[in-house]
This record gives C-alpha cells, structure tokens and sequence, in this order.
C-alpha cells in the first residue's frame, strides 16, 4: 500500500496517515495479519517525525485497527475491525455534524449528501478511490 503524505494540507499528518492505514484496511489492500512497517522505517520512508508516526500508530492501536508486538513488530489486528461501538457512533455523528451543517447552510439536498456518502461506501467496496 502506498501512503501519500501532503505536508501541505490543513489535516496534521499523523492523521493523514491514520486516515490512509484504515482505508487501506476497508479497501481490502491491507488484511489482518499484514506487517505494517515499524515506527522508524515508515518515518524515514515518508520523510517525517518518529512522533508523528508514533502518534498515528497509537491511534490506531486504540482504535482497534492495528496491534503492536515488541517481538513481532506492528500489524494489522487479525479481526475485521474494532466494530461499530455506542462510543464509535457518538464519535460520528460529532464529526459529521459539521460536515451536515455546513452542507445545509450551503443549500444542499439531503438527498445530495446521502448519494456522496453511498458512493464513498460504493467505491470502497469496487476498491477504486471516488
């Protein structure tokens, strides 16, 4: 899987990358059980801090999407994924929140908003990028 960094984004890159690893897993091109590169190596790969990695990589430990093994290295959690908790859906709707307001505010249907999410969730099961 390749990772993109944009340093010149708004979104801080520790969250850049978690974003990427996750979509990679929903997308199929990381599976449970795959190495992910260690701390160091995927720091020096991408050209950025240790801490930057470190804190994405905890992220997403917490998160349920990766483990991190002191002998084994960093992987990707052997189950499907953390699942959809009570606290992952008050986290949602917290960020979508904006999102819809702001849409609203523009004059957007809420049928328009919808379609765009069903074709993330389309592409994402086609395995291309929308």
């Amino acid at each position: 899987m390749l990772i993109k960094i944009d340093f010149k984004a708004d979104t801080p890159l520790y969250e850049q990358l978690r974003l990427q690893i996750i979509e990679g897993i929903a997308r199929g091109l990381l599976k449970g059980g795959d190495d992910l590169p260690s701390v160091r190596q995927l720091a020096g790969d991408l050209g950025i801090n240790l801490h930057t990695v470190n804190k994405a990589y905890g992220l997403l430990k917490a998160g349920g999407f990766i483990q991190v093994h002191r002998q084994k290295g960093v992987m990707v959690s052997p189950a499907p994924g953390p699942g959809s908790t009570k606290a992952y859906l008050t986290l949602l709707k917290k960020q979508l929140r904006p999102l819809a307001v702001e849409a609203y505010c523009r004059g957007m249907q809420k049928q328009e908003l919808h379609s765009i999410i069903d074709a993330v969730f389309k592409s994402l099961q086609k395995n291309t990028e929308e």
